[in-house]
């Protein structure tokens, strides 16, 4: 497992080549384990498509580089750990968005095709980012990618649900974005209200890296 500093008090590591099952599997198994059983002085850790980052308290662990080599065979056997089923969660979808028609013309597909082809798969949780929570949801049926467009709408709104590239994903918060916008959700991925009072913060995010996803076809809320 390779492995870089990232300063003395982080260090990624790369626990796959490229983007795949392999990978969802590896990240989810690792994830798993440094939940249960983090290295001393871990503050934070942080997975994305093929690495992760831990980032270490300088109070506890000067040289973070010098437990790399340690952490990361303890990770590459980790990373091999059959894992039970992720859960699938399923997300209530109206297609309504702005972009949808521009979406089924760039691929010659009807609307009707391209909310068919969309809500078919299950999709995996590869990384939450960009913005609190949000998915980057994989694997998009080939016949919806689509290039993020040229010029990114100055405020998307939360639940709203787009195509960028190889990816679909939810947008957790108002703010500036991208995607092509093919529908939106009226559940909130992302509220920090669901962990007031209760100490949970997990409870902030109705996904996490590692879920599956299935958007379900409604007409309306």
């Amino acid at each position: 497992m390779k492995w870089s500093s990232y300063g003395p008090h982080a260090i990624l590591f790369q626990f796959a080549e490229r983007l795949g099952d392999e990978a969802f599997e590896r990240g989810r198994a690792i994830t798993a384990e440094l939940e249960r059983n983090p290295p001393p002085g871990l503050v934070e850790f942080v997975p994305a498509f093929t690495t992760i980052l831990l980032e270490f308290d300088p109070r506890a662990v000067a040289d973070a580089s010098k437990l790399a080599d340690e952490l990361a065979e303890r990770l590459k056997n980790t990373a091999s750990a059959k894992m039970p089923p992720a859960p699938v969660k399923d997300i209530p979808l109206v297609y309504d968005g702005p972009d949808l028609e521009h979406v089924a013309q760039c691929h010659q597909l009807t609307v009707e095709e391209v909310c068919a082809i969309h809500s078919a798969p299950v999709y995996k949780v590869y990384m939450l980012g960009f913005s609190p929570g949000f998915p980057y949801l994989g694997d998009l049926d080939p016949r919806l990618h689509t290039p993020r467009l040229a010029s990114p709408r100055p405020r998307v709104l939360a639940g709203a649900v787009g195509i960028g590239g190889e990816h679909t994903g939810i947008y957790t918060v108002d703010s500036p974005g991208g995607w092509n916008l093919i529908g939106h959700t009226a559940l909130r991925v992302f509220d920090p209200a669901r962990g007031e009072g209760t100490g949970n913060n997990e409870a902030i995010f109705l996904l996490r890296q590692g879920d599956r996803v299935k958007f379900a076809p409604v007409t309306k809320w």
